[in-house]
């Protein structure tokens, strides 16, 4: 539910892979994972993979990557979603576009937006939306300076699908849910968690999610969701908290639910608030520590990337 992208330090999924590839599994369940690169890489190690992520942006991307085996988006495709993309009408559907983007960029993402939902195989539309979202991410780039490089937002998409990555075939029914944590973890089953523990927060969704915001704002077609996305949460680990002990009870409830689970590896960021220490004796308290593994980024970030394996 965090936004993974900015407080993950350069490296972690190599660092994640690296520790990944020393333990013995063939399912393994990812209860947060707004990016499907850990996923796609498990799929190519044969891994069946049950992933799940409550942002509609982190589902979408998993569907396109890790459900998906075989299907492409075809010319056909791309050319029904970028058909009259700049053409504007009496209104904006989803208005909270300006709140993001200029006129123009928001007539082309409102209509984009309507445009995929006529591709008719929901995979398709996921890769669509996918790549709808890089192009969003890619205006977002820019600022006032930079902005006369851009190129146009059609020619960006056609450049994108051109170089989305290929489906793996990893010959299994890979699983992805657009569920809270606890509730995808109780429901299913895996030889290994991982579990990338969310950031601990005080700030709302919208806040702590920081520009990557747009994304739930275009996939949703609007902002109206907020509070009820807000409320799924609350209890919950990814919920925002005020108190160091408030946030690893919410980590020990989550882990509790994972006890039919055998093996785990938890992936911790060490900012200093929740320490590594924190976070391994609370693992502790419900199945013995293997290992912790740990990559310095504090003269980079200041922070270190922790993984523990249980």
């Amino acid at each position: 539910m965090h936004n993974q992208s900015t407080i993950t330090p350069k490296g972690w999924l190599a660092f994640e892979l690296n520790i990944l590839r020393r333990l013995k599994y063939k399912t393994a369940i990812l209860p947060f994972s707004n990016e499907p690169n850990l996923g796609a890489y498990l799929k190519r190690w044969n891994t069946r993979v049950l992933a799940n992520d409550l942002t509609q942006s982190g589902w979408t991307k998993a569907v396109a990557v890790i459900q998906n085996n075989s299907e492409f988006l075809s010319d056909e495709d791309v050319n029904i979603v970028l058909e009259d993309a700049y053409v504007p009408h009496y209104r904006l559907q989803n208005e909270s576009l300006r709140n993001w983007f200029n006129e123009t960029d928001s007539w082309w993402f409102d209509n984009v937006r309507q445009n995929i939902e006529r591709i008719t195989s929901p995979t398709a539309r996921a890769i669509a939306l996918s790549i709808g979202m890089s192009v969003g991410d890619y205006v977002l780039s820019f600022d006032g300076e930079t902005r006369e490089l851009r190129q146009p937002l059609s020619t960006v998409y056609r450049r994108l699908w051109s170089v989305f990555p290929e489906p793996v075939n990893n010959g299994a029914n890979n699983i992805c849910q657009n569920k809270t944590a606890d509730e995808f973890i109780a429901e299913n089953q895996a030889d290994l968690m991982f579990l990338r523990l969310p950031q601990a927060h005080i700030q709302k969704p919208k806040t702590y999610m920081g520009w990557t915001a747009w994304r739930e704002e275009w996939l949703r077609t609007g902002n109206d969701f907020w509070d009820d996305f807000e409320k799924r949460q609350v209890g919950k680990l990814g919920d925002f908290i005020e108190t160091k002990s408030q946030y690893l009870k919410l980590v020990k409830e989550t882990l509790e639910r994972a006890s039919h689970i055998s093996k785990w590896a938890i992936a911790h960021i060490d900012e200093g608030f929740i320490s590594t220490k924190d976070i391994a004796d609370c693992i502790g308290s419900i199945q013995k520590v293997d290992t912790i593994f740990t990559k310095d980024f504090t003269e980079l970030t200041g922070t270190k990337a922790v993984i523990i394996t249980a």
